[in-house]
């Protein structure tokens, strides 16, 4: 087989295996993984039932590759935003950093609240596949505490990690309750300015 041929169906096999990730997102997002149908996830995608055994090897292979994707994008986005705070950032710049993406998500719609949906959806029960992500979510709560510790220097840097993870929970939580999709109404600016203080309460804690 020439060389452009060979190019051509394996970009052809990207394209495949992407339209199979991006349907069973969406399909995650609304319904949960119970929810979710192999027949409708190749129909969406337009890919026959082969190609997730050939790309994936089962449906529960196909739906937590899509999970750690979607995971892999958020802490991405979250990491970014923590990165830009300086050393004396204040509470106020952790919560707006930290919690950015979500609200980004919630005002965009579509496929951002899609993926923010599908991590929050599985996040009581996190599939395998999730350890290979265990550095990102480590180096998030690490920029995290480490604006924590230079505000709050009394406070036990364990309470720190506890704290930065409730406040993760708590971001988890607006996309799926009603209030999210409340938010989701709402100009970026108000939302901003509804939910910044509150992730920057769960920072600071009974803290004087």
């Amino acid at each position: 087989m020439r060389p452009e041929k060979t190019d051509l169906r394996r970009e052809a096999g990207r394209r495949t295996r992407d339209d199979l990730l991006a349907a069973t997102l969406d399909l995650l997002a609304q319904r949960g993984q119970e929810g979710v149908t192999l027949r409708e996830i190749t129909q969406n995608a337009g890919a026959n039932v082969s190609a997730v055994s050939y790309h994936f090897g089962s449906l529960k292979a196909l739906c937590d590759t899509a999970v750690e994707h979607a995971l892999e994008r958020y802490l991405d986005a979250q990491i970014r935003e923590l990165d830009t705070l300086a050393g004396d950032a204040s509470l106020s710049e952790l919560a707006e950093a930290f919690a950015r993406p979500m609200v980004n998500a919630l005002v965009t719609g579509g496929r951002d609240l899609a993926v923010m949906r599908t991590v929050a959806r599985v996040g009581i029960d996190p599939p395998e596949g999730w350890e290979r992500l265990s550095g990102k979510f480590e180096e998030a709560r690490r920029q995290a505490v480490r604006v924590l510790i230079a505000n709050l220097p009394g406070v036990d840097e364990r309470e720190l990690a506890f704290r930065t993870r409730c406040a993760a929970g708590l971001l988890n939580w607006l996309a799926l309750a009603p209030i999210g999709a409340e938010l989701a109404a709402e100009p970026a600016e108000q939302v901003e300015r509804m939910l910044f203080p509150v992730v920057a309460g769960a920072f600071r804690g009974a803290h004087q």
